[in-house]
């Protein structure tokens, strides 16, 4: 990490991307694509069931047959093709940011779900399987992706200190 200050032409944007270069690892950098892509996926994935279960928008649930398909079993297999990678790609492959990315996502489609495969009853709409699955996932989200971007932060106030 450089010593000097920011030069004043430099956007908040480009003191970020140095930044994101330069003091994280490639795990790093992945482990917050991994944290980002689960937040942004947990809010679109709350958006889009409250609009099917509202009836409103274009989106309606996936069925085969008359078997509901819960977007858990997307994650799992997102997870399923992300592990594959974790075991069988070099070390360039596996700190890729879309493995990070995916990574997240999964996660983020199991997450949303968790009432449901813990009490084996689909209580998604239930205030039991609403309310702790809500709270605790945000502040997984939030938190994970601050402790992710601590070197980032750290290298914008040692710049805005100069």
């Amino acid at each position: 990490m450089s010593d000097e200050a920011v030069p004043a032409n430099e956007s908040i944007v480009g003191e970020i991307r140095t930044a994101f270069r330069e003091d994280l690892s490639p795990a790093e950098r992945s482990g917050l694509w991994a944290w980002l892509a689960f937040t942004i996926t947990f809010a679109v994935v709350r958006g889009i069931t409250y609009s099917i279960h509202a009836h409103d928008g274009p989106f309606r649930n996936i069925s085969s047959g008359n078997t509901h398909i819960h977007h858990y079993m997307w994650g799992i297999l997102i997870l399923v093709v992300v592990g594959a990678v974790a075991l069988r790609g070099d070390e360039k492959t596996r700190s890729h940011p879309l493995v990070g990315i995916l990574y997240g996502i999964g996660v983020a489609l199991i997450a949303d779900e968790f009432a449901l495969l813990l009490d084996l009853r689909d209580v998604y709409w239930a205030n039991q399987g609403r309310w702790s699955v809500d709270l605790a996932v945000l502040v997984i989200a939030v938190g994970g992706s601050t402790l992710a971007a601590i070197p980032i932060f750290r290298r914008l106030r040692a710049n805005r200190a100069h």
